[in-house]
């Protein structure tokens, strides 16, 4: 169970860094320059991904807790 936080703290930190990353680029990967509206798109598109994997976690502790009783 200690190794399931530890790689959730892990996710967190990756979801932080990225949130950090996408705020203060002025060009993206591609060459297009930054704006308030593709900053919100890239954010949004992150969001999504931290949702999945919201999901998949709670999935696996849900599965944890059940295998412990």
């Amino acid at each position: 169970m200690k190794s399931w936080w530890e790689f959730n703290f892990f996710w967190l930190l990756m979801f932080a860094i990225g949130v950090l990353w996408i705020m203060v680029r002025k060009v993206d990967g591609a060459g297009v320059a930054q704006t308030d509206q593709t900053r919100l798109i890239s954010l949004l598109v992150l969001a999504a991904f931290a949702v999945l994997i919201i999901i998949c976690q709670s999935i696996i502790f849900i599965a944890i807790k059940w295998r412990a009783k």
